[in-house]
């Protein structure tokens, strides 16, 4: 890019797209820059929890009132990213009482609403509870959607003519007269990825200020401009169950601790959480028994758990930041507080400011936040409108619609793409005919999938993104080849085939800390199917031998003697195929981990 922009956002999480939808919509030129998918990093590794402030009303009250002020602005305008389950912090009867008292008043002190029920109006919403849950506290926590919210944010901003640039990792911040005036980034050499430039190019992006909005990298954009940014990174591992035990948020009413609470999210439950600090964000994948913790433990609060199929586990970084001086040992002891850090104040290099800490519950607030301070240094008048504007799909729909008479599909798989599709539904179904479903696990249909690859390209884990496909209970083993076959209507087939593989091995990698019992037969089946109906995995006694494909075709004659079509060979055997080893190498890799998809599940 040879002209300078305004702004160059680093970083495609809940904040970075929070910020460039802020700035394009105050006006600005600006850039969002991320190194992978959006939701690359911990965005893509959270729970789902769509916090009402209720973990924090004891020990960070500040935090609390944030969560529950932004979360009733995200239901206003994200609403078919969040599901309004609700939650409970329930008590067993090992349970401080004093504690639950203290959960109580300081919900209320926070402005949080909080309903104490007795146990059996709890199982009676909820009949999997443990029959010895004493009572629970009833808040509004909810479910959202990580991914949903973070493309509708990057959509808004490309609307208002900002660039969103994804797989473009920054290599470089580019500083000038001790100040930051821009990044160097390299596009990613991916196979099918959609860039403004051809992959495996830099481009040096000159702007007038630099926002680092990486979270728990945030060192790392530092370091490279000279300054040190010291986050504090704490990882939490996370364990996806095959069907939705609860239909509400469920929290142990108890201090800090591992495993405490069960989110649905989706056609699936995730158990969470851990709190390690660690060095590295992306070097501590996590255990089998960090997998086994969240089971036992939270069993005791949902004892069907013991017996629900476990389907991926995965692990997320929380990007916590302590301001110096405070000395903290315990990373459950730090505020969830973010904090901006202006480095031409702290350090005396204009041009740059850090965001670190927070939620993705109060990201928008965050954006604000950061967007009011670029303003200021740029002199640029102009107010915030993002608590008011609905996101790109959530205006006035709803989700109890049926759309089975005018789309010809079935009522329940309508709801799910009207959730997901919010106020676009009716243009992205009605698109499509015949429109069949494509994931059954998930209810995508092939027109949710062709949208998903309109907006995405080739990346087919960019359009998993978009619409769940292949994050249900097979793990994309019914689904992956569909998805592909619709993107080799628009792409070459090796394209396809590699964007396929892409897709299978990233659905491989969370699996391995849950591969026992019925999982372990869901694995081996997934990868008969791929391995037997495909050749994906390159049994050389296929794409080594000489095959008369045409015999396929027209059979054999009697006798055994051999072709009776035309003997010729087929250039589209799998000898050209990248193998899919269905998780053999990719379990051994030191990363073979979700690492993320913070979601996913």
């Amino acid at each position: 890019m040879d002209d300078q922009v305004d702004v160059v956002v680093v970083g495609g999480g809940s904040t970075g797209c929070g910020v460039i939808r802020d700035l394009a919509r105050r006006g600005l030129d600006a850039v969002l820059v991320e190194k992978g998918n959006l939701t690359h990093g911990t965005t893509g590794r959270m729970h789902g929890l769509l916090h009402s402030g209720g973990r924090y009303a004891v020990s960070d009250q500040k935090s609390a009132r944030e969560c529950i002020e932004e979360n009733r602005v995200l239901r206003d305008i994200a609403a078919h990213c969040v599901e309004e389950t609700g939650g409970m912090f329930v008590k067993r009867p090992e349970d401080s009482e004093e504690y639950f008292r203290e959960k109580l008043e300081g919900c209320r002190a926070c402005d949080i609403p909080a309903e104490v029920i007795d146990g059996e109006e709890a199982r009676r919403r909820e009949p999997y509870l443990a029959r010895d849950v004493e009572k629970a506290i009833v808040v509004p926590d909810g479910a959202v959607d990580p991914f949903r919210l973070c493309v509708a944010n990057a959509a808004d901003a490309r609307e208002h003519g900002a660039r969103v640039e994804t797989h473009a990792e920054v290599t470089d911040v580019l500083v000038e007269d001790d100040a930051v005036v821009g990044v160097e980034i390299e596009h990613d050499s991916g196979p099918g990825k959609r860039v403004h430039r051809e992959p495996g190019t830099t481009e040096e992006i000159r702007a007038r200020y630099v926002v680092n909005a990486t979270g728990a990298w945030a060192g790392r954009i530092g370091e490279m401009a000279g300054v040190d940014v010291e986050v504090r990174p704490s990882k939490g591992v996370m364990t996806v169950m095959n069907t939705r035990q609860v239909d509400t948020v469920i929290n142990r009413c108890r201090p800090k601790g591992d495993a405490d609470i069960v989110v649905p999210h989706e056609t699936a439950c995730i158990l969470g959480t851990t709190d390690e600090e660690v060095d590295d964000p992306e070097d501590y994948p996590e255990e089998e028994w960090e997998v086994d913790l969240m089971i036992e433990t939270l069993s005791e609060l949902v004892p069907a758990l013991k017996d629900a199929r476990t389907l991926r586990s995965f692990w997320g970084v929380r990007p916590l930041y302590e301001p110096p001086g405070t000395g903290t040992d315990d990373p459950t002891d730090i505020t969830r507080d973010y904090f901006l850090l202006d480095h031409a104040e702290r350090d005396d290099l204009p041009g740059m400011t850090s965001i670190v800490g927070g939620k993705l519950t109060t990201y928008r607030m965050m954006a604000e936040s950061i967007s009011d301070h670029v303003c200021g240094k740029l002199g640029h008048d102009a107010d915030c409108d993002t608590a008011d504007v609905p996101l790109p799909g959530s205006e006035d729909f709803s989700v109890l619609r049926d759309y089975m008479e005018e789309f010809g599909i079935r009522s329940p798989i309508g709801r799910r793409s009207a959730q997901r599709l919010g106020s676009r539904t009716d243009d992205v179904l009605g698109g499509t005919d015949p429109n069949p479903v494509v994931c059954e696990c998930e209810g995508v249909t092939r027109a949710e999938v062709r949208d998903g690859i309109e907006q995405a390209g080739s990346d087919l884990n960019a359009v998993r993104l978009r619409t769940r496909a292949s994050m249900g209970n097979c793990q994309g083993g019914f689904c992956t080849h569909r998805i592909a076959s619709e993107l080799a209507q628009e792409y070459p087939e090796p394209v396809a085939r590699d964007a396929e593989d892409e897709l299978y091995q990233e659905r491989w990698k969370g699996q391995r800390h849950a591969l026992w019992g019925r999982q372990l037969s869901q694995a081996m089946l997934n990868h008969l199917l791929h391995a037997t109906t495909m050749n994906r995995d390159g049994d050389p006694a296929t794409t080594d031998a000489d095959v008369d494909f045409g015999a396929f075709d027209a059979g054999v004659e009697p006798g055994g003697g051999g072709s009776a079509g035309d003997g010729s060979e087929s250039d589209d055997s799998a000898a050209g195929v990248t193998a899919t080893d269905g998780g053999i190498d990719a379990a051994e890799s030191p990363d073979a981990t979700d690492g993320g998809t913070h979601g996913d599940r």
